[in-house]
C-alpha cells in the first residue's frame, strides 16, 4: 500500500515508489538530490504546523517542505 511522503510518521522507514509528474523541473532535482525510486530512506522527524520533515538517505540529512513531500510516494518498509 502507497501512501504520501508528507503522512508518513516520524521515525519510520519507507521505500519511495514515484516521484510525482515525469519530466517536472521539481521531479528532477529529486532526483539530482538522490531520491530515486526504489531507494529506502528514514523519517527522522516531522515539524509542527506543516513544518518540513527531515530525512536520511544515503548518508546525509535532507529537509522537504510538506507541500514538496505531498508529490512523492511511499510505502512503508
Amino acid at each position: 500500500m502507497t501512501q504520501s511522503l508528507a503522512n508518513v510518521d516520524a521515525k519510520r522507514k519507507v521505500k519511495i515508489v514515484s516521484l510525482g509528474a515525469a519530466g517536472s523541473v521539481f521531479r528532477r532535482k529529486l532526483l539530482s538530490m538522490g531520491l530515486t525510486p526504489g531507494i529506502e530512506l528514514d523519517v527522522l522527524r516531522k515539524a509542527p504546523l506543516g513544518g518540513p520533515l527531515e530525512l536520511n538517505l544515503r548518508g546525509f540529512s535532507l529537509s522537504l517542505r510538506r507541500n514538496e513531500a505531498q508529490g512523492i510516494q511511499v510505502q512503508l518498509v
